[in-house]
């Protein structure tokens, strides 16, 4: 991955915003870029003296849109809408997340469309680089007229004012911050507070950084359902190539393909392929529907992915500077795209989950393990094995199954019924973050399972891929007496986070898909 990324007037990719937000690649802003935000302010400067109200220009904002503000105001105007509009509330807001909303608002910014200086553009630009993060609060947006208050906050930052956390993770006065950076704090003249603060840019960041963790989520659900069929003597005759192409679902072809590709090998599944060794007919909908589900989940993705691409190819600001040169109010503010998508994906998210923990619940449950001890405890009576394991995802799941619930159909009037249709967007990204993470934790708990199911089975050797899997999870010995488990379960969900569980796997099978 690139360590620069080169912001112009054209798109970002998903790519690059990962890369800035989350890994810290510097931006840098091309020639071409400059020279457009050139352009589009001096249309701005030339209604600035125009007697004829301009709206972000010469008046009030919102429901104070047909308040005339003299000339002499206008600074003051600026500086009082982005002071107004910083009014957060609640826990900070992820430095990963303020990182991407900055970008995508200099991305914004460089297609000059929006009317600010350039002088502006490089100022923000100097703030991401130096690492410095704005503190955003958690409430405040409604996702309509953007994301006002959480990019108020960055902008209030621009200004020299409020607090942010250094490239170090101090709490810190902008003013302090700025004067160890080496940068000048700017005065906002007609239209750069609005230009500021419009934007989906915060819905949009947390967006991309969910399907970036999703997709490989997907790829890790098909180890660990590979794992549990494998450990619950299950079968891979369902996911034959054929029988998925009689319902040609691309995300579910894909996932059945994962599939037959981990379990290839494989002693356990071998030792009871015979039909006379092997009485059960088929195995249970979370085993034999894995593809079907974690497919849907990959075709979800995908179409979340085709809404964020046009999302990061937009320039959203109210009022605009179009290429011929019109200064124009429109409704692009509007977070309604953004907000279906995220909350599509908490539901796919809250259903990859909850058959990841029926899987769980088989291994336990000595009438459906197919043999195993009862909780896969090492004494049963004694030991309660993953008992609580499984509680601790159920109660993932149930909250998942909350989060799903959408916040894009709700909405609240505000601005005195001026914004009385909001998408409530940012909200709906807040509560994806919150369920990928649960999603990410209820897998790590059936890949605890699962392997101490795979590991009873021996001698029988589960495939190559998948003993790969078991062979680099840290901090897991063979089924004994119990031990406190918590600690297990959090370095297996770091293994899962840092993506040396899929490349464990992808080790052996080649990249999943």
């Amino acid at each position: 991955m690139s360590a620069v990324v080169s912001v112009g007037v054209g798109p970002l990719s998903i790519a690059d915003v990962v890369a800035v937000a989350r890994h810290g690649a510097r931006v840098e802003i091309e020639p071409e870029s400059l020279a457009e935000v050139a352009r589009s302010r001096a249309v701005i400067e030339q209604l600035a003296d125009d007697p004829v109200p301009h709206y972000g220009v010469s008046t009030g904002f919102g429901a104070l849109a047909t308040k005339h503000i003299p000339l002499a105001s206008r600074a003051q105007l600026q500086r009082s809408l982005v002071r107004s509009h910083a009014a957060g509330s609640g826990p900070e807001v992820e430095r990963e997340v303020v990182r991407a909303l900055m970008l995508l608002r200099i991305s914004t910014l460089a297609t000059g469309r929006t009317g600010i200086r350039v002088e502006v553009l490089e100022t923000y630009v100097g703030m991401l680089n130096a690492g410095i993060t704005p503190v955003v609060r958690e409430y405040g947006s409604l996702g309509c007229s953007g994301d006002l208050a959480p990019l108020a906050h960055c902008a209030l930052a621009l200004m020299g004012e409020g607090e942010v956390r250094d490239a170090s993770g101090e709490l810190l006065a902008t003013a302090v911050a700025f004067a160890a950076a080496g940068l000048t704090p700017v005065e906002l003249r007609e239209k750069e507070g609005l230009a500021l603060i419009n934007g989906t840019d915060g819905m949009l960041g947390m967006l991309c950084l969910a399907i970036t963790d999703l997709t490989e989520l997907a790829k890790f659900a098909d180890i660990t359902a590979a794992m549990s069929v494998e450990g619950l003597l299950g079968t891979d005759d369902v996911f034959a190539a054929d029988l998925h192409e009689l319902r040609p679902q691309q995300g579910q072809a894909l996932s059945a393909q994962n599939l037959r590709n981990l379990l290839k090998g494989s002693e356990i599944r071998e030792s009871h392929r015979d039909p006379a060794a092997c009485t059960r007919v088929q195995d249970a909908y979370s085993l034999r529907c894995s593809p079907q589900v974690a497919g849907g989940v990959r075709d979800t993705i995908a179409h979340a992915r085709t809404v964020a691409d046009a999302e990061l190819a937009s320039a959203i600001d109210n009022p605009v500077v179009t290429k011929d040169g019109r200064v124009q109010s429109n409704g692009n503010f509007h977070g309604a795209p953004v907000a279906y998508v995220l909350d599509f994906l908490a539901i796919v998210t809250a259903d990859l989950a909850s058959i990841s923990e029926r899987r769980t619940d088989r291994f336990l449950d000595v009438s459906r393990s197919n043999g195993l001890p009862p909780f896969l405890a090492d004494d049963p009576g004694v030991d309660s094995g993953h008992m609580i394991a499984q509680y601790t995802q159920a109660a993932i799941v149930s909250e998942l199954k909350r989060l799903a619930s959408p916040a894009s159909v709700d909405s609240i009037p505000s601005s005195a019924m001026q914004e009385d249709h909001v998408s409530m967007g940012w909200s709906a990204a807040r509560k994806l973050r919150r369920a990928v993470d649960g999603l990410r934790r209820v897998l790590a708990i059936e890949l605890l399972t699962a392997a101490r199911g795979i590991q009873l089975r021996e001698p029988l050797r589960p495939g190559p891929a998948t003993a790969a899997v078991i062979a680099a999870l840290p901090g897991i010995g063979m089924p004994g007496s119990d031990r406190f488990l918590s600690p297990e379960i959090e370095r297996a969900v770091e293994f899962v986070a840092s993506g040396a569980a899929l490349a464990a796997a992808e080790g052996v099978t080649g990249a999943l898909r």
